[in-house]
């Protein structure tokens, strides 16, 4: 039964490798968006951004998957059961998005404007001024917020069980039904969650260090 939790912790990690990908590359777009001088980008990611940010968690898993199914059902008149694993990947990207997109226009406001008027007074592309000037002071700025995210879509993970998908949770309810020590069972559970955590937070503190180390 071990062998099970440990394989579900995989599929766990694995879920949230995936949303935290996926979900950076929606936070920058989302971010982007928001910024946008065009109101027709602006005023959509702005409305996108609260009602995930207004949502409960569970809410937002359970729109995705069954609406999803609702949905293709309405436009084609077949019932097609979308991926659990796929739909609580989305649920979770949509999520850090929301969140992280804050994070990143913050971060990208702490910047000082300076350093963008002396980049155009040097003649530098804007282009080439955001890579490789703008970017890095403001993932330095955006990455203690984004760690945070990072701990938080750990512990969603949990909420994707409700809907079929084979993660720590999922096992762990399913181990503890057939064995009757649910407190023995969930708490190697959460003694698994801890550790990741705990992993995590090692790993994001030498990151922090490295980005900083010229501060």
């Amino acid at each position: 039964m071990l062998t099970h939790l440990m394989n579900a912790s995989l599929m766990t990690l694995g879920l949230a490798l995936m949303s935290l990908a996926v979900g950076l590359v929606l936070a920058m777009l989302l971010c982007g968006a928001e910024m946008s001088r065009f109101a027709l980008l602006r005023w959509p990611a702005n409305a996108l951004s609260t009602v995930l940010r207004g949502l409960p968690e569970i809410l937002v898993v359970f729109f995705i998957y069954f609406g999803s199914t609702q949905v293709l059902f309405l436009m084609t008149d077949q019932y097609i059961e979308f991926s659990p694993f796929w739909c609580g990947v989305t649920a979770l990207s949509l999520l850090f998005a929301a969140y992280g997109a804050q994070t990143l226009r913050g971060a990208l406001n702490a910047v000082h404007k300076g350093q963008r008027q002396a980049a155009q007074s040097l003649g530098l592309p804007p282009l080439y001024t955001f890579i490789h000037i703008t970017l890095p002071q403001m993932w330095r700025h955006a990455l203690p917020g984004l760690g945070n995210q990072w701990l938080v879509l750990l512990k969603d993970t949990a909420l994707v069980s409700l809907i079929g998908v084979h993660d720590l949770m999922y096992q762990a309810k399913a181990v503890a039904a057939r064995t009757y020590e649910p407190f023995t069972w969930y708490g190697i559970a959460a003694l698994i969650y801890l550790v990741i955590t705990v992993i995590s937070q090692q790993g994001l503190q030498r990151l922090r260090a490295r980005v900083t180390r010229y501060d």
